[in-house]
């Protein structure tokens, strides 16, 4: 059965919508932790259904001709909803950001004067084919006490249909509004625009999905808009770099999921190191499945490997593919991380650690990591319980976004009939 669009009215969805995620900011910590509970416990008790659905989409989406990575990540198994039940109870035992005072001062005049954390607001969230960020934005809106309209891809409509309903349960049973969570039936490109334009009652945009729809969304919004457009990943393994782990944070990056974002997609390698450490490298990845594209330098220790083109450096393959090249030094692995990068994530493999630290400092990344796999930029590998996004510009945050980048401050402001003279 196709999923068809549906006539909605996308100007009073969003102004009930806002409304809606006005209360739920006022709603006291200890409600929105039992919704997240409860959010949970439909997760679990509706699991069965929810995989069934997912299982009909991904058939449909094959039939389709959508890519392999993008059914991928569309499938939604049992392991995968345990995994998300888990990161909603994560969020739920974090300490809440809203309500906190910062930065408080006393001017000589007496003023009082302090910042409150509050919540955003209302988040248009566009996704497509991610069921699992579609859990984790809800997790995270309704623990920072912002509201969500929901645009998913259309093929993902009967999953996005059941998670609605699981929602609107949890919502419901704690006498909170439903429309908090919104989530739209599939819309054609046109009703999107329209959506994009409710600037009134939409606070940002955050888009999950491939670059075509980032660019479409950033062109064509009247919100302001929180990009991630690409997440080309490299890995530089350093002069006098420990080569087991080298090779082992190699493997992790490229094969633990290689269609996500933080998957590692290119690989430098200091010429120093290169004889010691690619050929049986290239075999073990080989023997998992990865197609090597080398420059010159990889292909003289890498003979299974193909010749890299030009486009493959800078390419998101989100696929069992990496790229290698061999670099003269330091200073030329940063130079191709500079060009190539997409200010998402960059390793280092090193024991120096005086370059360790200058590779941290002097990076463009929004996640640059010292001996550790990319695999790990990720909100619940890094400690915000989930993650709505992750960003690769710099305004309003940079990298994976939990709960504190869901809210903002305002100044309050105590006087004593104080007057501006």
């Amino acid at each position: 059965m196709k999923m068809e669009e549906q006539s909605i009215n996308l100007r009073e969805t969003a102004r009930a919508a806002a409304r809606a995620a006005r209360a739920l900011a006022l709603a006291g910590p200890e409600t929105r932790d039992r919704t997240l509970a409860a959010l949970a416990e439909n997760l679990a008790e509706q699991g069965a259904g929810l995989c069934r659905a997912s299982d009909l989409d991904v058939e449909e989406a094959a039939r389709a001709g959508l890519s392999p990575h993008m059914l991928d990540r569309l499938a939604l198994t049992e392991k995968r909803l345990a995994e998300l039940i888990e990161a909603v109870d994560r969020v739920r035992r974090l300490p809440s950001p809203l309500g906190r005072v910062e930065d408080e001062k006393v001017l000589p005049d007496g003023l009082k004067v302090a910042r409150l954390r509050i919540p955003l607001g209302l988040i248009a969230f566009i996704c497509e084919a991610r069921p699992g960020a579609l859990v984790e934005a809800g997790a995270l809106a309704l623990k920072s006490g912002n509201g969500l309209i929901i645009k998913t891809g259309r093929e993902m409509a009967r999953t996005a249909l059941a998670f609605s309903d699981i929602f609107t349960r949890s919502l419901a049973g704690q006498n909170l509004p439903p429309r908090a969570m919104t989530i739209l039936p599939p819309l054609d490109r046109e009703a999107i625009k329209e959506l994009l334009a409710q600037s009134e009652s939409i606070d940002l945009v955050i888009p999950r999905g491939g670059e075509g729809l980032i660019r479409f969304v950033s062109e064509n919004s009247r919100i302001p808009v929180l990009k991630h457009f690409r997440g080309v990943c490299h890995l530089y393994v350093d002069q006098g770099a420990d080569l087991g782990l080298a090779a082992d944070l190699v493997v992790n990056g490229k094969t633990q999921r290689p269609s996500t974002c933080n998957s590692l997609e290119a690989l430098l390698v200091h010429a120093q190191e290169a004889a010691a450490l690619l050929p049986d490298l290239g075999r073990r990845l080989a023997d998992l499945g990865v197609t090597l594209k080398a420059d010159p330098g990889a292909m003289e220790f890498l003979p299974q490997a193909e010749p890299a083109a030009e486009d493959d450096w800078g390419r998101e393959f989100l696929a069992l593919i990496l790229a290698i090249k061999v670099v003269p030094d330091y200073e030329a692995a940063l130079a191709h991380i500079a060009r190539h990068g997409s200010n998402h994530t960059e390793v280092i493999v090193t024991r120096d650690q005086g370059r360790a630290d200058h590779f941290q400092r002097s990076v463009e990344a929004g996640c640059v990591m010292v001996n550790a796999s990319p695999r790990l930029n990720d909100g619940g590998c890094l400690g915000l319980g989930a993650e709505i996004g992750i960003s690769t510009t710099r305004l309003h945050a940079y990298g994976p976004m939990g709960l504190k980048e869901l809210t903002t401050t305002r100044f309050i402001v105590t006087g004593q009939g104080h007057m501006r003279l």
